[in-house]
């Protein structure tokens, strides 16, 4: 070949070099700015707010090099201080409705909301939520947590204290002068106690607690089959002057929730204290109102609960066949529902709700919320991981 000819050759393998090198640079810099938009609809997504220059690089960094859930663990990360919208925002808007009976987001904070943050913080197993001997506080905080009253908390939010920093565990047994079997977490903070121990019969809070964490009310698991032995006397049996009411529609609550509901025999919330009451061996008198309505009804010796559904259509829950479903006062029975699979599958749909502001809604969403449940299982109930594997998913929405 000639010098003449090579000349031209030699120019269109130069322009096709120079073409090549500009198309990699320019996919290398438009992965790079998709890397950095991901990033930071993850970190919007979990903790509220845009990231900081330097951690928006660093989780960006994190999708580039295919882990974008380290990217989400990062920004969540309690060690970095731009994770605090995560602990005083999200999670405290994530626990808050579950404290009360309104289900309100805008109630006070209190020990309920700041025990779910720190074990979420801290990633003790939330399957204990129900059943520990803990309790978190502020450390530094005046006035000191009290048992009789909601002021430490309350401090603590209107100081705008870091959650993130600012909370430490301590038994809760200590803290609410009540033996530490007789604890069960959340069931017996506080703020559970003042709205679903008070007044009424303690199956408000039953019925919450299912709600809450199991994510059925007792309409979901109607079961006329199981037998009505265990119904307390204060159930007519046959209200309006109807039998069929109560064969047909209240025996299918009352037959599964009164047999556990007995665990809750022993406690009260004193209004005119501001505290729980816990008189261990001695059955509340609320558990013996209105015997009149239905004197061969069942009068509660006890705490011993038993879970009759177990068996029939409720079965479907899922309860751990590593439980008995049988024991005596709340820690066990915060056992057997945290032990459920419907408890795991509670906490990851609400947790999708929180991070991907919507319900899971087809056929892949139901997929992926199958995926972080035996995640979450996997990885000793950590409730953080959870978070981070929802905001992956959803990067793209």
């Amino acid at each position: 070949m000639n010098t003449a000819t090579q000349r031209p050759a030699r120019r269109a393998a130069a322009i096709s070099a120079a073409l090549s090198g500009c198309l990699l640079t320019v996919l290398a810099t438009t992965a790079l700015a998709d890397a950095r938009d991901q990033a930071k609809r993850i970190h919007d997504r979990l903790v509220g707010t845009p990231p900081s220059p330097a951690m928006l690089d660093q989780m960006a960094a994190d999708i580039s090099g295919g882990s974008a859930l380290n990217a989400a663990l990062r920004a969540i990360d309690p060690m970095n201080p731009t994770s605090s919208g995560f602990y005083s925002v999200t999670l405290k808007n994530f626990a808050t409705p579950w404290t009360n009976r309104d289900q309100t987001v805008f109630a006070p904070l209190n020990d309920y909301t700041a025990t779910v943050i720190g074990m979420v913080r801290d990633d003790v197993p939330f399957n204990t939520v129900l059943s520990a001997d803990l309790v978190y506080v502020g450390s530094g905080i005046t006035p000191a947590a009290s048992p009789a009253n909601n002021d430490h908390f309350e401090a603590m939010e209107n100081q705008n204290a870091d959650l993130r920093t600012v909370l430490v565990a301590q038994s809760q047994s200590a803290l609410m002068g009540i033996p530490s079997a007789a604890t069960a977490g959340v069931i017996t903070s506080r703020a559970a106690s003042q709205a679903f121990f008070i007044a009424g019969t303690n199956r408000a809070m039953f019925r919450f607690t299912l709600i809450n964490h199991l994510c059925h009310d007792l309409e979901q698991i109607h079961d006329t089959s199981r037998p009505p032995d265990r119904i307390r006397q204060d159930v007519s049996r046959s209200p309006g002057g109807d039998s069929r009411l109560f064969l047909n529609n209240c025996i299918g609550c009352h037959s599964g929730m009164d047999p556990m509901a007995q665990a809750f025999a022993y406690y009260n919330f004193d209004d005119t204290v501001g505290r729980l009451v816990y008189t261990g061996g001695q059955v509340q008198p609320k558990y013996h109102i209105n015997s009149d309505n239905f004197k061969p009804g069942y009068v509660t010796p006890d705490d011993h609960w038993d879970n009759r559904w177990r068996q029939g259509p409720n079965a479907l829950l899922g309860w751990s066949g590593s439980l008995p479903g049988t024991g005596n006062g709340a820690k066990s029975l915060g056992e057997e529902f945290a032990g459920s699979d419907a408890f795991a599958e509670c906490q990851v749909e609400k947790v999708f709700r929180n991070v991907c502001f919507r319900d899971p809604s087809d056929g892949a969403d139901h997929t992926e919320v199958g995926r972080i449940v035996g995640v979450f299982k996997a990885n000793n109930y950590s409730l953080k991981r959870v978070f981070a594997e929802a905001a992956v998913y959803c990067k793209g929405d």
